[in-house]
């Protein structure tokens, strides 16, 4: 979307102020499909699988010609690279659809055309969407952690450690209770105590923010991995072998084909990171607690003016977005895998505050982002079991690249809350 306003000029009418970046890299991206997609397309067909044989309802294969779709998108990302260029050129917005759907193109040629490069083209795409919700569930959970410090004024770098803390909490207490359940609640609480250090420093003691949260994600780094060489590996059994959270079917909406298994057949964690989408999306923007909330992070000395304590409202904020991110780690160990690994969250915690920036700190847009990230990472584990062409560094690479083009993309056009990262102090 280009960034282009127009703005008065003093004394000559009106100055139109315009910026090139989208419509060059529309123009550049296009001018790749077509090498790529359309001049190097495979030539056979691609079979997208929507259900298996054995499935209640089977419904039919899409395949496409590659060389046809390759084409057909190359073609119509040129149209909407050479609309960019005329509307900027001209001094017009260009339409929010506009890069949405050239992604769209973008993202159906690529995968057509990698299938059909790769030995076997055929791919389920029920189980590339499946396994994209499940990748995404901690990211969103960080995701959510970070909107609700940044919205409260304080910069949560420290999503990674708290993912990580609650990871093993979780696994140590869920394998000495022989509960799943006591282990969620332990997480919960193991992404409080992260949330603590994070809010007594740089909201007490006013440290810098980003310099607590990175000090933080190594503390909890080499906390975990010195206990689980130390007590975890030195007796499993006991310390490392928690059970899993059960998977909770809905009846009638679990059976919709495609994306009911997906939404609709998940653990309690699954569930849980619905409700916490919906409840601080309606929280932040229609209640009491999300004006003020608003307010500490945009115009602090404002709500402080009002009888908002400032200081307060962020601490505890930042505490609940610990409950939040502690949860998102119970994931990895509950949900995921039977155990904890060392550094297991593998930096999500950083993909999770891309996707903040990338939802431009909105709860449903973090939302979406995260899904993206999820995908991502899905795609480049799905592509290296294909055996497709493309170098299997470069796949493990995939999710990334899509962060930081996705932030590079964005973060000029988005803009933080006005006091996020800026300590309060009472004059």
């Amino acid at each position: 979307m280009s960034t282009a306003t127009t703005a008065p000029a003093r004394g000559t009418g009106d100055a139109t102020v315009r910026s090139w970046k989208n419509p060059i890299i529309l123009s550049v991206v296009a001018l790749f499909a077509l090498l790529v997609f359309a001049l190097g397309a495979p030539g056979n067909d691609v079979t997208f699988r929507l259900s298996e044989e054995n499935d209640p309802i089977v419904l039919p294969s899409i395949v496409v010609s590659a060389p046809l779709i390759g084409w057909l998108a190359a073609i119509a990302m040129i149209a909407l690279a050479v609309l960019a260029i005329l509307r900027t050129r001209a001094g017009r917005k260009v339409p929010t659809w506009v890069p949405a759907v050239f992604a769209v193109l973008f993202l159906i040629a690529f995968l057509t055309w990698v299938v059909g490069s790769a030995r076997t083209p055929n791919v389920a795409l029920y189980g590339l969407l499946a396994g994209s919700v499940t990748l995404a569930v901690p990211l969103i959970f960080g995701s959510l952690s970070g909107v609700l410090c940044e919205r409260s004024g304080v910069v949560n770098i420290a999503i990674e450690g708290q993912l990580l803390f609650g990871a093993f909490a979780a696994a140590v207490a869920a394998s000495l209770s022989g509960s799943a359940f006591v282990g969620l609640l332990a997480a919960a609480v193991a992404g409080v105590l992260v949330s603590l250090v994070l809010a007594v420093f740089s909201i007490r003691y006013v440290v810098n923010q980003v310099i607590v949260g990175v000090v933080l994600n190594v503390l909890v780094s080499g906390l975990t991995g010195f206990l689980f060489s130390a007590v975890l590996s030195e007796d499993s059994e006991r310390w490392n072998s928690p059970p899993r959270l059960p998977v909770i079917e809905i009846p009638l909406l679990a059976d919709i084909p495609v994306i009911g298994p997906i939404l609709f057949q998940q653990t309690i964690v699954g569930y849980l990171m619905y409700v916490a989408v919906a409840v601080i999306y309606v929280a932040l923007y229609h209640s009491r607690w999300g004006l003020r909330t608003r307010a500490v992070g945009e115009h602090p000395k404002a709500a402080d003016t009002l009888g908002v304590n400032v200081n307060r409202m962020r601490f505890l904020n930042v505490l609940l977005a610990g409950v939040v991110a502690g949860v998102g780690g119970s994931f990895f160990t509950l949900v995921a895998v039977s155990g904890f690994g060392r550094d297991m969250t593998a930096g999500q915690g950083y993909i999770a505050l891309a996707a903040l920036i990338f939802g431009r700190w909105n709860p449903i847009g973090a939302f979406f982002a995260a899904l993206l990230f999820g995908f991502a990472t899905n795609l480049s584990n799905v592509l290296s079991l294909l055996g497709t062409p493309v170098p299997d560094q470069f796949l493990r690479m995939l999710p990334y690249v899509v962060t930081v083009f996705a932030v590079a993309g964005l973060v000029g056009r988005s803009r933080a809350p006005g006091a996020s990262g800026i300590p309060y102090i009472k004059g």
